[in-house]
């Protein structure tokens, strides 16, 4: 006795029509959230898991909102005092305290090997983390936060000092002759390579 032939498991194709009247729905509550219509472009090539994907991230991003990190924080009972409350010791437990916080929502640092600890700690709760950031504390997608991100002339000046290597310094000072390249420094600090990284960055 021959077996029976194997039947496709979705022969009429209903899941692919389920599929694409849930990514018609999640297009329209985008557009209801976000007050608009999206521009949705021409993305009938794309996958339409990938497609249904991608529309469930940014609902969610929409849905969210800007969040300011240090408010998210304390919100779940995080407290982080001024400086001038800590000494050297309880400043720096505070400091990765912060660090791994931080992380565990996806939010991660880069460029702080020009900073003390208490400098760093200082810029990230009266500066950096009060600064709203789209998608704070979502279980999805990365939030970064480069403390040179500024673009100020010291924050230049300061990648080009510390963080830049030959080829980037040799571009801007093409592009920017008026630039003072500054001498080239190893940071007087050693953090950036003990920070937490996202799964794009190998962490």
């Amino acid at each position: 006795m021959t077996d029976a032939p194997e039947l496709p498991e979705d022969p009429l194709g209903l899941n692919d029509v389920d599929r694409e009247i849930r990514i018609g729905n999640l297009r329209r509550e985008i557009d209801e959230v976000a007050g608009g219509e999206m521009i949705h472009g021409n993305d009938s090539d794309v996958d339409p898991e990938l497609r249904e994907a991608f529309l469930e991230h940014v609902l969610a991003l929409e849905q969210h909102g800007f969040v300011c990190p240090l408010d998210a924080l304390a919100r779940d009972g995080l407290d982080f005092p001024s400086a001038d409350k800590l000494d050297d010791g309880a400043l720096t437990a505070k400091l990765w305290c912060l660090i791994w916080e931080l992380a565990k929502r996806r939010l991660f640092l880069h460029c702080t090997n020009h900073l003390s600890d208490r400098e760093l700690y200082i810029w990230l709760v009266t500066d950096g983390l009060r600064e709203e950031l789209m998608g704070f504390g979502l279980p999805m997608g990365n939030c970064h936060l480069d403390v040179l991100g500024g673009c100020s002339e010291e924050d230049i000046l300061l990648q080009m000092r510390y963080y830049s290597d030959d080829d980037e310094r040799a571009r801007w000072a093409e592009d920017f002759p008026e630039l003072e390249m500054p001498p080239k420094e190893q940071p007087p600090y050693d953090r950036d390579r003990s920070l937490p990284k996202s799964e794009m960055e190998g962490g």
